[in-house]
């Protein structure tokens, strides 16, 4: 039975695959632009093009890979490069704590889906309610934001190819994506409460830690979450006795 008002949840399979490629759509609109920037970056940093699918089906991280083509332009260490890895893609940590993994059984599909869980396939489920989620539904939005982000980038070395001069400020793109990603998120789960702790997080990072302010930043939120959510369920557990 569903609830009044609530649209149910697609009943086939094929429905469900497609429902999931519905909602890649709205990230897919920042997945594809980032992945020709990708695809131009690399060209622009002299180094193969085939480097650029290479690097998307190796790692599928947007901000570390933008990253790592500069690494690898500079001939970075190993053990710089490690630790840029584990700092920038340490958050993804904590979004194995709310992403629906346990919907997937089977295993080959469940490793995918733990190596697709990017920012953007979080961010679109997170705005989901719970009872339209499903495993088909979610490893499409997850199969369709990565042929986003693969054929971005295959576009973009193609058009890095025919350009007669490198194009700047291409790195702000994924900067815009976060922002509009993350409004969303909160905006559809009303999580203002959730975005002043970030900020506040953010902040005190930036003035204890400048140099790994992300990962502090991370550590302090994830505190800051767990406060939260205490004081929540010791508060409706005094409303609860009092009624």
């Amino acid at each position: 039975m569903t609830m009044p008002g609530v649209p149910p949840v697609p009943a086939g399979r094929r429905a469900q695959i497609a429902a999931g490629v519905r909602d890649s759509f709205s990230a897919g609109l920042g997945i594809f632009p980032l992945g020709i920037a990708l695809g131009l970056l690399i060209l622009q940093a002299g180094l193969p093009w085939w480097v650029t699918p290479a690097l998307s089906l190796a790692a599928f991280a947007g901000s570390l890979e933008l990253l790592l083509v500069g690494m690898m332009a500079t001939v970075t260490p190993l053990a710089a490069v490690a630790l840029t890895v584990l700092v920038v893609n340490f958050r993804h940590v904590f979004y194995a704590f709310s992403f629906p993994l346990h919907l997937v059984k089977n295993p080959v599909a469940k490793a995918y889906a733990v190596y697709a869980m990017i920012d953007e396939a979080w961010a679109v489920n997170a705005a989901l309610p719970e009872h339209e989620q499903s495993a088909p539904r979610l490893l499409a939005m997850q199969i369709a934001c990565e042929a986003y982000w693969v054929g971005g980038g295959l576009v973009g070395v193609a058009v890095g190819s025919a350009l007669p001069a490198p194009v700047k400020g291409l790195e702000f793109a994924l900067c815009a994506l976060f922002t509009v990603l993350t409004v969303d998120a909160f905006r559809s789960r009303k999580e203002i409460p959730s975005a002043l702790l970030a900020g506040a997080a953010v902040a005190l990072a930036l003035v204890l830690t400048p140099g790994v302010a992300m990962f502090t930043a991370l550590l302090l939120f994830v505190a800051l979450l767990l406060g939260r959510h205490v004081l929540t369920t010791r508060r409706a557990a005094r409303e609860a006795a009092d009624a």
